[in-house]
This record gives C-alpha cells, structure tokens and sequence, in this order.
C-alpha cells in the first residue's frame, strides 16, 4: 500500500538515494559526522539545533524508548542514540528507511545504542501496547488527515506517564495565505495543518496533560533566512535538502520564509504526558 501512496511519491520522485550514498563515500572516506549529515538528514526547521530542543524535553530514563514518528532521513534518531536513548523510526517511505538505515551504518557510534526502522502507517502502528517511554513527533503531523487516530495509537503504545513531544508546523492566523510548494506538500492535498488551539485541545481529548508549549516561529523564521541566504551562495554544499527534493527546494526554501513572515504557519513546541493508566 505505502509505495503506491501520493504521499510517498511526494517524498521519494527526486529522492536520489544511491547516488547521494556514493557522494558522502567520496566526500567523507572515514566516515560522515552528524553535523555533516544535517543538511541532508534533518529535513526540519531548526537544524539540529530544533532536535537537541525537542530531545531535552525528553524526560531520560535508565533505559528510555523512543519512537520517532516520521523518521525521514533519520537525524533525529541518530542524534537521540548519540544521547543514550533507544530509538525506533516509522515512517510510511520505505526508501526513506532504507536511506536512513544505510546513513546509520556510516555514522552511528557503536557506543551508542542500536537503532531500528519500520515502515507503516502512523494509524495502525504494529506495535504492542505500552511499548515506549516518549513518542516524539517533528514536522510530521502535518502529512497526517486522521491525527485524533495517530494520537489514539500513540496513547495506546505509550506506557503510564509516557512522553509526547512535537515540533510541529501548524496554521498561523492567516494560513489562506499559505503558499505551495513546501517540503510537506505539493499542494494542499497533502498538507494538514491544525492550529495550535486544535491540536491542544486533540491532545487533552485524547488523554494527554499537557506540560510545555512554546511558539518557535520567530526563531524558525531567523533560521530559514539565514539558510535560505546559504542556499542562494554561488557553491555547490557537499549535502543539501536537493538530494531529496531536487531543484524545487529552492521555491520550497523560499516559501517556507514567505509562509512564515505572513503568518500562515507558526512553530510549536509541546510537551505532554499521559494520564497514569
């Protein structure tokens, strides 16, 4: 089902998975560091800056499992092994996940835990009950129509006082100005923003208490512009977003400045426990 998706193919038409591994073999022999991978891998706003803040929120265990909803590419679940945690990617593009698995392998710290991969869909995640301490989400909510069953299913595979954490895209005050294409989407189809007071209220409906949130808009545009003036600087980067999204990510790039400038989409950040069970 998942490779026949639109939403897959959204991801995966300019995705040039081989060809980007024998770049990072040519340009990195030994082997490519986190903040090598960044531009390729941590297909976000923010950076890995935006991931260290949203792995802090995470409340650490002596053994904490993690799954990362929409993994992508992989950067955050990289960088949340680098810190100790356990952590398991779905994401419904396979080839994603293979890309991911094949980065790991050159990057991973054999210090650091072991990671694993699932491709499915975030509504029937094939998980037993109670399996992991914290479900992050970042920029991936947006891809999803059904988010009250993505987050029934995230209550269900989180244990008592599990951890929900999201750096999420949602709509600003004026998201009719929303202008496509945008990493998430081509056109609207595929794009499905809630605003920020819908989300909360989806989370408390669903069970969650909700213990952070704090609007990253200013920040997020601050780092687009500064991201966008690098894009625009006449040399060729050894790892850009292209080799997932080819020559349209510059209007992509672009639009993501306009789009936050006039308000059509903020930031957030949220942190939210469940109810003991």
């Amino acid at each position: 089902m998942a490779s026949h998706s639109p939403l897959v193919a959204h991801y995966q038409q300019a995705l040039l998975d081989h060809e980007v591994l024998d770049h990072i073999h040519a340009h990195y022999p030994s082997g490519p560091t986190l903040p090598q991978l960044a531009p390729l891998d941590q297909l976000h706003i923010g950076g890995m800056k935006a991931s260290a803040r949203l792995l802090s929120l995470v409340t650490p265990g002596e053994s904490t499992h993690v799954l990362d909803i929409g993994s992508g590419l992989g950067g955050l679940m990289r960088q949340g092994a680098a810190l100790g945690y356990q952590m398991v990617g779905l994401d419904l593009t396979h080839r994603f996940n293979a890309l991911n698995q094949s980065l790991t392998s050159l990057a991973h710290s054999p210090d650091a835990p072991a990671l694993s991969w699932v491709t499915a869909d975030a509504c029937a995640m094939p998980f037993s009950d109670k399996t992991f301490d914290a479900v992050v989400f970042q920029h991936s909510l947006l891809n999803m129509p059904d988010a009250a069953t993505v987050i029934s299913q995230c209550r269900r595979v989180l244990r008592s006082n599990g951890q929900l954490v999201m750096h999420e895209v949602v709509s600003g005050p004026n998201v009719e100005n929303l202008r496509y294409p945008v990493p998430w989407a081509a056109s609207v189809e595929h794009s499905h923003l809630l605003t920020q007071q819908a989300l909360v209220n989806l989370l408390e409906a669903k069970g969650f208490a909700i213990q952070h949130l704090d609007d990253w808009s200013d920040t997020a545009l601050e780092w687009r512009q500064r991201q966008r003036q690098k894009e625009q600087t006449p040399h060729t980067a050894v790892l850009s977003p292209k080799w997932v999204f080819g020559e349209r990510f510059m209007t992509m790039g672009q639009h993501l400045v306009e789009n936050l400038a006039n308000g059509a989409i903020k930031l957030v950040e949220i942190k939210a426990s469940c109810y003991s069970q």
